[in-house]
């Protein structure tokens, strides 16, 4: 019958559509909407059919309703398999899209390691870019050594040619000679002139040995007499030091700068010794940590070094670099370090000790080589309201003066009130305070350097000793110390 004609031909288009839930998402929406919009047509189209067609036993409106009950139920399990399809479809799609950021994700690590090799290429073309720089620098100065190498050959070749040809002519001469064989007297004469020579030439070597030895000797005597002079300063302090503790103060003489009176080797009332000469005259003859209390001033302790006969207080001590002497103004005003290693006594300490009267300043310095020198002022040192202003005379030594003398010197720090002399700041490029003047005279407070050290920039910010008309002394010890003095001039 027609009915179930048109029940086949839904049935068909529901399986075709079955059959197709294979294909990709769009084509399946496109079959979607073309059902949707040609089942209700068929529908309707087969129930007018059906109501003409169908025997009056049954009425139209029951055959209506049982044929529509099948095509929505064909309809209905068209869609639930084609739901399916679509669910299948949207998790091969999830699938497939973790896959694609999957692969986006790899492609970024990729890509960043990329980025971090290019930078690293970079970097060593630029240090390769350098190192062509330099090996071009290189290949010049080797072209222009080879050119003076050439041209030196060159000059060896003429003067080769030149002895050659004197040579050929003294052959000449001896052919000549022994063509014409000479007398007897001749012979004698000549004989006798040989010896001569030999015996000058003998007497010559004599000669030479003999200055060498005087040589010798000389040097000798000039290391023994530096030693005598050293005693002979040291014994002339003493016996000045002696005295100026028994004998009557007298006006000093006028000197270049102010001179105070002497150190009085008086204790004070609570028993304390003013400094380290009054601990030596009260029978202490071992050197160390003493305590001491300066008139005027609150008891600290300090490192006294008995010798010479006497003692001094040692303000500064360096011996192998364990401790930064690059420092803030407050540390070297307070001073830093431990008195019996590496330290600095502090400017306030030894302000307090020197305003007591005069003193000498003696800077000990050892270089690499374990020669020792030394060198000795007539000092004063100003108070903190003068920066700490030092001025020297130099008394003795055995190294060139490395100082300025009868002039202000201003204790200067990296973070405190520099001077800027030709514009370059002393105590940041040489790395520790000191009393500068024209930033080359000498930084006994520097960076301690060693001889290993690469490059003359490094060595200059180092502890060293320079003299303003000699080399650089680099130095592995340095120390400073004061004693006092009533010497009524130092000049």
């Amino acid at each position: 019958t027609q009915k179930s004609h048109t029940a086949k031909t839904v049935r068909r288009k529901s399986l075709c559509i079955l059959k197709n839930q294979r294909v990709t998402g769009a084509e399946n929406m496109k079959i979607v909407l073309v059902f949707l919009f040609i089942a209700p047509l068929a529908l309707s189209a087969r129930a007018e059919k059906d109501s003409s067609s169908f025997d009056s036993a049954v009425s139209p409106e029951t055959k209506s309703r049982f044929a529509m009950l099948d095509d929505v139920r064909i309809l209905a399990n068209g869609l639930l398999q084609l739901g399916h399809g679509l669910k299948d479809f949207v998790h091969k799609t999830k699938g497939q899209m973790n896959d694609i950021f999957q692969k986006l994700y790899i492609f970024d690590r990729s890509f960043y390691e990329l980025s971090l090799q290019t930078s690293e290429i970079k970097e060593e073309e630029e240090q390769l870019r350098q190192t062509t720089a330099r090996l071009q620098i290189n290949n010049e100065e080797i072209k222009n050594l080879s050119q003076e190498m050439n041209s030196k050959i060159d000059d060896l070749i003429q003067n080769k040619i030149q002895l050659q040809e004197k040579v050929w002519g003294l052959e000449d001469k001896v052919t000549k000679l022994a063509i014409i064989q000479p007398s007897m007297q001749e012979t004698k004469e000549i004989s006798s002139l040989k010896a001569f020579v030999e015996q000058q030439d003998n007497h010559i070597k004599q000669l030479l040995k003999i200055v060498e030895d005087q040589h010798v000797q000389l040097d000798r005597q000039h290391n023994q007499i530096m030693d005598l002079e050293d005693k002979l300063n040291h014994i002339e302090l003493q016996e000045l030091a002696e005295n100026s503790f028994t004998g009557e103060q007298t006006e000093p003489e006028a000197i270049p700068f102010p001179v105070r009176n002497a150190t009085a080797v008086t204790y004070n009332s609570d028993g304390t010794a003013p400094d380290c000469t009054a601990l030596f005259n009260s029978g202490m003859r071992s050197s160390g940590v003493y305590t001491i209390k300066p008139n005027g001033s609150e008891a600290f302790d300090v490192y006294c070094e008995m010798k010479f006969g006497n003692s001094w207080t040692v303000i500064q001590n360096r011996v192998d670099g364990s401790l930064d002497f690059n420092q803030t103004w407050d540390a070297y005003a307070n001073g830093f370090g431990e008195l019996n290693e590496e330290f600095w006594l502090g400017l306030n300490k030894t302000y307090s000790i020197t305003k007591q009267g005069d003193y000498v300043l003696r800077i000990e310095l050892q270089d690499w080589k374990e020669n020792k020198r030394y060198i000795e002022y007539a000092f004063s040192l100003g108070g903190p309201e003068t920066d700490y202003t030092l001025q020297l005379s130099r008394i003795s030594g055995s190294i060139p003066n490395a100082l300025p003398e009868q002039t202000e010197l201003r204790f200067l720090t990296a973070d405190r009130d520099v001077d800027i002399i030709n514009d370059f700041n002393c105590p940041e490029n040489y790395l520790g305070g000191w009393w500068h003047s024209e930033c080359e005279e000498t930084n006994l407070n520097g960076k301690y350097v060693t001889p290993r050290s690469r490059g003359r920039l490094d060595r200059r910010k180092g502890l060293y000793w320079k003299p303003k008309k000699g080399r650089y002394y680099l130095l592995k010890s340095t120390k400073i110390m004061i004693h006092p003095t009533d010497l009524k001039s130092f000049n």
